[in-house]
């Protein structure tokens, strides 16, 4: 069994991957797309979205990072993630699943689900330009408005060389809304030969055996989940060892948000780190009663150095 931890742009940025994998429960993790229009990137444009190549590819915990591309554009596309292997880029990962209309409008992301013969045009050459000892992988929605033509989708990036698949069970259209439409995963499973990722809606270990019970995937990708739940990849990991579950609690996780911000007030500008910080601890709120708290107090509070000290604060929380 395999646990992903998603590229989710916007959100799961270098600091968060660090964050997220120091946990434990998660076997790799990709990096936020990066896009590419008509031509090649500089080294500087990959390294701002993934900085872990400086490292081996590798978070500070030791998970691989994969390199995520998006764009429409086989031979342009090629070319750069040619390039981003020199770079040290040990996987190459395509994005057809992103639902962002500004994306879609510039034909990125889910949009090219209409174009089955583009999606395998794209992942064919980028595989014949690739090393071939590097694996060239794919993330795909089950379409753009209709789950009709998803098999032909799974079918066009497998045949075109992808070697694993990641399908979230929803469309472009569905967006994130519930629910996810795992028995779809089965149905592409049977379709092609490569080992397929379910993904979509999992928020607990009971939500992962659900999973699993409908796609029949052993394999998954977490998202917003895992954001939500930072120990929810350790947790599933111990429920399919047969090991008894034990949740994070929130004193474990404060030194990790405390560690959180201290990265993200010396990356971002103080006008934007605030948001940063209060991002995530909104996602947390889902989970723990203590973000709920903090949430409240942070939420309007734009100086960092307030902030800085209410993170350090006891938190009282309400019964």
């Amino acid at each position: 069994m395999q646990i992903a931890l998603a590229p989710m742009e916007g959100l799961v940025d270098e600091i968060l991957r660090d964050v997220l994998t120091r946990v434990g429960g998660i076997d790799w993790c990709v990096t936020e797309f990066i896009r590419i229009c008509d031509r090649l990137l500089p080294a500087s444009a990959f390294h701002k979205l993934a900085p872990e190549l400086a490292e081996s590819a590798l978070t500070r915990a030791g998970t691989p990072m994969r390199l995520q591309l998006l764009g429409s554009d086989p031979f342009c596309l090629a070319d750069n993630a040619a390039f981003a292997c020199t770079l040290g880029a040990p996987v190459i990962d395509l994005n057809f699943g992103c639902p962002a209309k500004t994306v879609n409008k510039s034909r990125g992301g889910a949009v090219l689900l209409k174009e089955p013969e583009l999606l395998h045009a794209i992942v064919r050459e980028v595989r014949r330009t690739v090393p071939a000892h590097i694996p060239v992988t794919a993330k795909m929605r089950l379409g753009f408005d209709s789950a009709e033509g998803a098999l032909d989708c799974a079918r066009a990036l497998a045949e075109g060389g992808a070697a694993q698949l990641v399908v979230h069970a929803r469309t472009k259209v569905d967006g994130y809304k519930p629910p996810a439409h795992w028995e779809w995963v089965a149905r592409v499973q049977e379709a092609v030969a490569v080992p397929v990722y379910a993904n979509g809606e999992i928020w607990s270990v009971e939500d992962w055996r659900r999973c699993r019970e409908v796609s029949g995937a052993e394999d998954i990708m977490l998202g917003r989940g895992l954001v939500s739940r930072p120990d929810l990849a350790r947790q599933i990991a111990s429920a399919r060892a047969g090991r008894e579950v034990q949740a994070m609690t929130w004193d474990e996780l404060l030194p990790l948000l405390r560690d959180f911000w201290r990265q993200a007030r010396g990356k971002l500008a103080p006008r934007y780190a605030p948001g940063r910080l209060k991002q995530w601890l909104a996602m947390l709120t889902r989970s723990y009663p203590e973000a709920v708290a903090l949430f409240a107090e942070i939420r309007r509070e734009n100086d960092c150095q307030r902030i800085d000290q209410l993170l350090a604060a006891p938190l009282a929380v309400s019964a």
